[in-house]
């Protein structure tokens, strides 16, 4: 039986909803880069992470590429398939080696007719991804980039619980978090590295000062 991350949405998840996964999911292994599904494709399953990090990431219609968040163990996806026939609305892929758990959208549907109280860990999964999404769309619109940027640091150094201070994504790969060009996010962080906010490296950043940055992602303008 395979055993289920007990982090991310499944730390709150049901016994059912855990017992189904362990019961009805087949095992996917995924290389660095690989891709899951991508935006478009048919929707046809509900997925769990056991192990790595995944990108969720939208193609805008001009072409450019905009990174949404990174997913950890114990979380789940593909919830929207559950309630309709559409097209994904994003592009999944593996940001290191991972393992995904899938449920077909027949078996989970099967599944919550004969345990309806199943239906509350989709209904409430389907809630924070609104929620989430609700956010992501006022930063991109309403929010200077900064200050966005500022937001994803804190956000991507707390994905596994206590905040790191490293940050392994290139300002290329940032700028496409922020929708925003690398220049735009190279000169942030310059004047950041300046103020001793963040040390910038080929490897990605290190947050030197996590008070400074939080102050920076509260502000109203920078």
């Amino acid at each position: 039986m395979t055993a289920i991350p007990n982090s991310g949405f499944l730390s709150e998840a049901s016994d059912r909803l855990r017992a189904m996964l362990s019961a009805l999911a087949s095992e996917i292994s995924l290389d660095r880069g690989e891709v899951l599904f991508e935006q478009g494709d048919e929707g046809d399953a509900l997925y769990a992470i056991l192990e790595g990090t995944l990108e969720v990431s939208f193609l805008a219609m001009s072409g450019r590429k905009l990174s949404l968040t990174l997913m950890k163990p114990g979380e789940v996806f593909g919830e929207i398939a559950l309630f309709d026939s559409g097209p994904r609305t994003a592009t999944i892929a593996a940001a290191e080696p991972s393992r995904v758990l899938r449920v077909r959208r027949n078996d989970v549907m099967d599944q919550i007719r004969l345990h309806p109280d199943l239906a509350v860990d989709m209904i409430r999964l389907a809630g924070l991804r609104m929620r989430w999404m609700g956010s992501q769309l006022n930063e991109q619109v309403f929010l200077p980039m900064p200050i966005r940027l500022a937001r994803k640091l804190l956000h991507l150094s707390a994905l596994q619980g206590e905040p790191v201070d490293r940050i392994t994504l290139s300002q290329s790969e940032l700028a496409e978090f922020v929708g925003a060009t690398r220049e735009a996010v190279s000169k942030t962080i310059s004047t950041w590295k300046r103020d001793n906010v963040v040390e910038a490296s080929r490897g990605g950043l290190m947050i030197q000062d996590f008070d400074a940055l939080k102050e920076l992602a509260e502000s109203d303008l920078i």
